[in-house]
C-alpha cells in the first residue's frame, strides 16, 4: 500500500468516526476493505439521508479509484481496529471468476428459473455460471477453474464492468 492510500484510509476512517458509523465494508475488484469501530455508538448515530449526502462528496479518493489490495492491516488505534488482512487472509486459496465484457450480470438463464450456481455448489472448468447481457445479446460466461463456489460478488440485474469479479470460486 503506497503512502498516498494509506493517507485516503485514514481519511475515510475519520469521515466514519465522525458520522458514526460502526461496521464498513467496501469492495472494488480484488480490494476489500472492512472497518468495525468499537464504542462509537455511545450517541445516536447521524441520520442516514445526511450521511449519504455527506459521503457523495466527502469520501477521500481510495474510495473513489481502486487500489492494490493491502498486504497487512494498518492499526490506526485501539479505538479503531482496522481487520483490512482479514478479508484478504479469508481469500486464500480462492480463484476470483471476472467479467469478460461490460453489461447487466443474470445469475439464470431466464426470470424465474434456478440460478446457473449458487454459493456452495461445486462447478467445473467450462461450466456455464451466469450470462452477462451486453447490447442485447446473451453471453454465456463460463467457469475457468474448477471447484466450490465460496462467493457471488453481483446481484441479478446488476450493471457490471470489464474485469470485474463476478464469482470466487475455492480450488484447493
Amino acid at each position: 500500500m503506497n503512502p498516498q492510500d494509506l493517507k485516503d484510509l485514514q481519511q475515510l476512517i475519520e469521515f466514519l468516526k465522525e458520522y458514526r458509523v460502526a461496521e464498513f465494508d467496501l469492495e472494488r475488484g480484488d480490494l476489500k476493505i472492512r472497518l468495525k469501530f468499537g464504542g462509537l455508538l455511545s450517541s445516536p448515530p447521524a441520520d442516514a439521508s445526511v450521511l449519504a449526502h455527506a459521503a457523495a462528496g466527502a469520501l477521500p479518493a481510495a474510495v473513489a479509484a481502486p487500489m492494490a489490495p493491502p498486504a497487512a492491516a494498518p492499526s490506526s488505534s485501539a479505538e479503531a481496529p482496522v481487520s483490512l488482512a482479514a478479508a484478504a487472509e479469508s481469500d486464500t486459496g480462492l480463484h476470483i471468476v471476472k467479467s469478460p465484457i461490460v453489461g447487466t450480470f443474470y445469475g439464470s438463464p431466464s426470470p424465474g428459473a434456478p440460478p446457473f450456481v449458487g454459493v456452495g455448489d461445486h462447478v467445473d472448468k467450462g461450466q456455464v455460471i451466469c450470462i452477462v447481457e451486453a447490447m442485447k445479446l446473451m453471453n454465456e460466461i463460463e467457469s475457468d477453474a474448477a471447484g466450490e463456489v465460496a462467493k457471488c460478488f453481483v446481484t441479478n440485474g446488476q450493471a457490471i464492468e470489464f474485469g470485474q469479479s463476478l464469482f470466487a470460486i475455492r480450488t484447493g
